[in-house]
């Protein structure tokens, strides 16, 4: 009787959800006298999740995680972590779902407290912190962090201890102190070395270390990072579980899990594009995309599309396809942290280059001139100016008045600091070559 009401919610589940979810609930909360097994109260439970999501109802999921207490007690313990780690990753496909999700998660951290289900409670907590990260809510962050570590340094959990140290070392660069985000990602690459790391874990494991090379501008070798990113995802991935399971009435973990993968596998190849433009290498860019069955998925995705334009852009030292590619992909270009800061970057850089090249012939120019001339607002302009005039890129003044840039002609460096130090130095040499000739006699 309730494999065939299974089935008919099932059935009922895309043209008439809301019937589909009696069903579903009817079985959850069924007496125990019923005919309905535990097994089938799972699928139930999974598949009523499954639909709240599709339905972007983020209020339902709440209350089934919170109503669902009594038949997670009946389980077992590892049945039931695994249960409410699948309910709350629900949240996900969401939209506007991650306060809910950080108040439920919450929620279930205070029951496993009142159940005594200490790992459990320290696998909510971990994915708290995630969350936490997610919403920019760095100091809760920073402090769940510190008190779970202790734990779990104490308890020896290897594969945990790495997980959090991952997230430590993300949340430190997002608040931008590279050094605390090495030192955590060198102690989560420590642990890692000494336990076998699931491919996704070892993946993400390498995208961190690529995203702080990129920070510090060594480009060459966030490159590598990616690329063993992408390869080591490639033959994680199933695309074809994956697909199979956006048909079911409820999709694993896995298949959650191939899905969040394959979106990093993206990630990575976009900032593998994004190293070659930062490296004045455009040119690879295309060699880059023509190779590979992974390159060849992601190669119409719309921030693969974005990172060509502006690699386009940049080859032909365009600043005006460069402002236009940001313009017409910016939703792609800025959601991303790394992507949109370095971009920031490489455009003032080129706008630099593009400036200096103008102002080269002249000593004296209007700057409405150069400002039609490079295709900016006068205002832009002017601000950009007097930032190289104080960082010493260009030698002159803003004469405001008439609305002229003033040339100088370039100073001539002053040696006498370097060559007094040298003059020290080989006195100093001197000194100690005739004290040492003196200990001999």
């Amino acid at each position: 009787m309730a494999s065939q009401q299974l089935e008919q919610a099932h059935a009922l589940a895309k043209e008439a959800p809301q019937q589909a979810v009696e069903i579903y609930a009817s079985l959850l909360h069924a007496d125990q006298t019923s005919d309905t097994t535990i097994a089938e109260r799972e699928t139930a439970l999974l598949s009523l999740a499954a639909l709240f999501e599709r339905m972007q109802d983020a209020a339902a999921l709440t209350n089934l995680i919170n109503g669902s207490q009594k038949y997670l007690v009946t389980v077992s313990k590892a049945k039931s972590s695994k249960l409410i780690r699948t309910l709350v990753d629900r949240f996900d496909g969401i939209q506007g779902g991650l306060q809910p999700q950080i108040a439920t998660c919450q929620g279930m951290v205070e029951w496993a407290k009142s159940e005594n289900r200490e790992y459990l409670r320290q696998a909510l907590e971990t994915r708290l912190v995630s969350l936490y990260l997610e919403s920019r809510m760095y100091t809760e962050a920073l402090e769940l962090i510190s008190r779970l570590l202790s734990e779990l340094k104490r308890l020896d959990d290897k594969m945990q201890l790495v997980e959090v140290h991952l997230l430590e070392s993300r949340v430190y660069m997002a608040v931008k102190n590279l050094a605390k985000s090495r030192a955590a990602l060198t102690s989560a690459r420590t642990g890692a070395n000494s336990i076998y790391t699931p491919p996704p874990l070892q993946a993400q494991l390498d995208l961190q270390s690529g995203t702080l090379h990129a920070e510090e501008g060594d480009f060459k070798t966030a490159y590598s990072y990616f690329f063993e990113t992408m390869e080591g995802l490639a033959a994680y991935v199933n695309p074809k579980s994956a697909a199979a399971s956006s048909d079911a009435p409820f999709s694993s973990s896995s298949a959650i899990s191939s899905a969040a993968s394959e979106q990093r596998q993206l990630q990575a190849f976009a900032y593998m594009i994004l190293c070659k433009i930062m490296l004045q290498q455009p040119d690879e860019i295309t060699g880059l995309l023509a190779t590979g069955k992974t390159a060849a998925k992601f190669r119409d995705q719309l921030v693969v599309v974005a990172l060509q334009a502006i690699a386009k852009a940049q080859k032909q030292r365009s600043l005006a396809d460069f402002e236009k590619a940001l313009s017409e992909y910016r939703s792609s270009l800025q959601s991303d942290e790394l992507i949109r800061s370095h971009l920031t970057a490489l455009y003032d850089t080129l706008l630099e280059q593009n400036l200096v090249r103008l102002i080269e012939p002249y000593s004296r120019v209007e700057i409405s001139h150069i400002a039609s001339l490079i295709g900016l607002p006068i205002s832009v302009v002017e601000n950009k100016m007097s930032q190289m005039i104080l960082d010493d890129v260009l030698h002159g003044i803003l004469d405001q008045g008439n609305g002229c840039l003033v040339i100088f002609p370039e100073p001539k460096s002053n040696t006498t600091y370097e060559t007094t130090l040298e003059t020290i130095k080989s006195l100093g040499n001197v000194v100690e070559s005739l004290y040492a000739k003196a200990a001999t006699l």
